[in-house]
């Protein structure tokens, strides 16, 4: 029995491969990756040193301190105002609770003043 070509399948050729149309030769790297690319208009910046969570804390902290005074008004409010509630004094825990309001919105401005701020500052 011979073997027949059925119709939709290409014949090969010894030795040479199928290559599909767009694709890159074989053999030829379509990226070099030891290198970065060109792109025009493009420079890359150096790789900017890691910091720990204490250096970031800190550096934060300097570009807008208002942030982590009013997290602390905040926990403190609400921790006070949790121990009045414990102890039965009403009147005493809605007031904490209302500083606590007044906290929270003051970090919330203290952070869009910051972005602000961070935003309108000049590049270097």
């Amino acid at each position: 029995m011979a073997a027949a070509a059925t119709p939709g399948v290409a014949e090969q050729t010894p030795g040479v491969a199928e290559q599909t149309p767009g694709a890159a030769p074989q053999g030829a790297v379509p990226f070099d990756l030891s290198q970065a690319p060109n792109i025009e208009g493009f420079s890359p910046l150096p790789k900017a040193r890691d910091e720990t969570f204490k250096e970031k804390f800190a550096r934060k902290t300097k570009e807008n301190p208002f942030v982590p005074i009013g997290c602390l008004g905040t926990a403190g409010a609400l921790i006070y105002g949790l121990r009045a509630f414990h102890q039965g004094k009403t009147r005493q825990s809605q007031l904490l609770m209302r500083g606590r309001i007044f906290a929270q919105g003051f970090t919330v401005v203290a952070i869009i003043v910051g972005v602000f701020a961070t935003a309108l500052k000049p590049k270097q």
